[in-house]
């Protein structure tokens, strides 16, 4: 992405390290190869986070990209995607106060 500030940038780099470390449906967080496996989701869920998007739409849009596109099941209950748009909307929180 072009044109970002740095507290962007800053805040992009956090929601591709949450996407690929805590979401992760498809277990790929112990590959270092496939660290940019999740990094055209980010650009999404960062620009959902930066208009302000509800956590509710950002879980729907997470939910969508790992049942359509990925074929995946149920997320896992420690790492649903109800619990990872709130730690994306705590990380907007901190980066952009």
């Amino acid at each position: 992405m072009t044109g970002l500030t740095e507290k962007d940038n800053e805040l992009l780099k956090r929601v591709d390290e949450v996407l690929h470390y805590l979401w992760d449906p498809i277990g790929l967080r112990g590959v270092p190869e496939a660290r940019d496996e999740y990094t055209s989701y980010a650009g999404v869920v960062f620009s959902m986070l930066k208009r302000g998007t509800d956590n509710n739409e950002i879980s729907r849009y997470l939910v969508r990209i790992r049942a359509d596109h990925m074929g995946m099941g149920r997320a896992d209950e420690s790492t649903g995607e109800d619990d990872i748009a709130e730690i994306l909307a705590n990380w907007k929180e901190i980066v952009f106060p």
